[in-house]
Order: C-alpha cells, then structure tokens, then sequence
C-alpha cells in the first residue's frame, strides 16, 4: 500500500487513522532516514488513542510509554542502540507484549532481537511531502492493511497501484 502524505497535517491524520486501525496492539516498525516523519506518525497514531501532548523521539532513553486509557502504546527509537542485545537489558521481551501497541524508529538496529513486525511502514521524502509504503508481516498486519484501505479519510491519498490487492 502506498500513500501519499503533502504535508504534516495529512501525516498526524494518517497517523491517526492507523492508529484506529491497530486496535490497540501490533508491533509497527518505522523506517526511514533522519527527518523522514517517523516521529510525526506517531504523534498521529497516539492521538488517536486520546494523547494530545508534546511527542518526541526517545533518542536516549530508548522507549518512551505511554498509558493511555485505550491501552499502553510503547515508542522505541533504537537510532542510538549500539547492539541489539541493549534491549535485553532495558526489559525489551515485556515492552514488546502481544497486549501492546510498539511504534519502532530505526527497527533494523535492533534486527535478530526484535520479533517480527506486524506492518512496517517506509517513510520517504516526495516533494514538499512524504510517502508512506506500508507493508504487513503478519496475518493481524494484513488484518489493517484492509481496514486502511477502507477508510475513506485515506482515500484521497492512496496511490491507484497501492491501495489494493496484496501488500504491495
């Protein structure tokens, strides 16, 4: 699926959507280079949940949870981790609960340790906006995919060749 994000606005709002549309759990891994709007998803997605405060990117603290009255959301930003072993050591295996919802920037750092991605959403930059390509991992990833195809608040931001059939 690929989408097609002009400005920050329309980010947070897709951020939002998929948040409605993970139901609370999943493990969503962010990808991206630096400036991509990683952390700007997830000021979307924990909306959605009801968060309206400031979002930042837990560079270096690793996680930043949050509980919400809809359930926990965990925000990893692994950028900083030097060996994916460090998950280990700051509780990684109850972070990363079935019961939870994990957002995790620069997901291929913690590549070997980390399970598999539910969706793993590839942000990049197209003009003055982004593009977002949304791949599922799991049958509950696919199970998103197409609530987000259906939700008409996307509608006019899926690409014709996206936005149906596989995962794409």
């Amino acid at each position: 699926m690929l989408l097609r994000l002009d400005d920050e606005d329309r980010q947070v709002a897709f951020g939002e959507c998929l948040g409605r549309a993970l139901e609370g759990r999943g493990r969503v891994h962010l990808s991206g280079e630096l400036g991509a709007g990683k952390t700007t998803l997830t000021r979307g997605v924990l909306r959605a949940y009801g968060h309206q405060g400031a979002v930042k990117s837990p560079t270096y603290t690793l996680v930043e949870p949050y509980e919400l009255e809809a359930g926990r959301v965990n925000h990893f930003d692994l950028y900083r981790l030097g060996d994916p072993e460090e998950l280990e050591f700051i509780g990684g295996r109850d972070l990363l609960a079935d019961d939870t919802l994990c957002l995790i920037e620069w997901a291929e750092r913690g590549e070997g340790w980390l399970p598999e991605a539910d969706l793993v959403v590839a942000l990049s930059h197209a003009g003055r906006g982004r593009e977002a390509r949304l791949q599922a991992g799991t049958a509950w990833g696919e199970e998103v995919l197409a609530r987000l195809r259906q939700d008409p608040q996307l509608a006019d931001c899926m690409s014709g060749d996206g936005s149906s059939g596989g995962s794409a």
